[in-house]
């Protein structure tokens, strides 16, 4: 009986550690993807924030990520914003953001991540690109750690590059369109727990 009463004690408290405090819907969120220039990307990251260098026929590539105050802190979880290359499920290798909350916005990739696609496997850009029996990690994502740092404004760096260098290059390149694109925010837990994931462009 001990061992039964454990057993449903433990079902219990992986789904309440599991079940999200709210869903995406409480946050109403607002986004939005277009091409920039650099003039245009530096004036809307504002004077502190720098924005990535582009040469010749690379692309940039402007978003804005805004959602109401969430109903709970995220008590050490995060917001990961994930823009990927439908063409190539790749993510861009760098990026600029600005923030009300600078020091709550982060860049790179975190292994509980590739736990995401398992759960959304439209969303499997988001985790490691495997090349035969190995996995790496290419690109990053935008990691949120509070809810008070909306709005987001970020810009992506596509780079545009030519001959055998293309074969090698492992982030999404130029000439891309704003319809290969797709942007999607995700609601991970303080263990890496994928609470859910919302589509917002693509």
């Amino acid at each position: 009986m001990a061992v039964v009463l454990a057993a449903v004690a433990f079902v219990g408290w992986r789904w309440w550690h599991n079940h999200p405090p709210y869903g995406p819907e409480a946050l109403v969120i607002k986004s939005s993807l277009q091409f920039v220039s650099d003039e245009e990307a530096q004036a809307a990251l504002g004077e502190k924030v720098y924005a990535p260098v582009s040469n010749g026929r690379d692309q940039l590539v402007l978003g804005r990520v805004s959602w109401q105050t969430p109903p709970k802190p995220l008590d050490g979880g995060h917001f990961a914003i994930f823009l990927i290359d439908k063409r190539t499920n790749l993510k861009p290798g760098r990026f600029s953001a600005s923030s009300p909350l600078q020091e709550a916005v982060g860049f790179g990739s975190a292994g509980v991540e590739n736990k995401i696609p398992e759960r959304y496997p439209w969303l499997r850009g988001a985790g490691d690109v495997k090349e035969g029996n190995t996995w790496w990690t290419y690109g990053s994502r935008l990691a949120v750690s509070d809810g008070n740092a909306s709005p987001l404004t970020f810009v992506a760096l596509f780079p545009h590059v030519e001959g055998p260098l293309r074969t090698v290059v492992h982030v999404p390149t130029a000439p891309v369109a704003i319809s290969d694109l797709l942007l999607a925010l995700v609601h991970m837990g303080p263990d890496g727990q994928v609470y859910w994931a919302q589509r917002l462009q693509g």
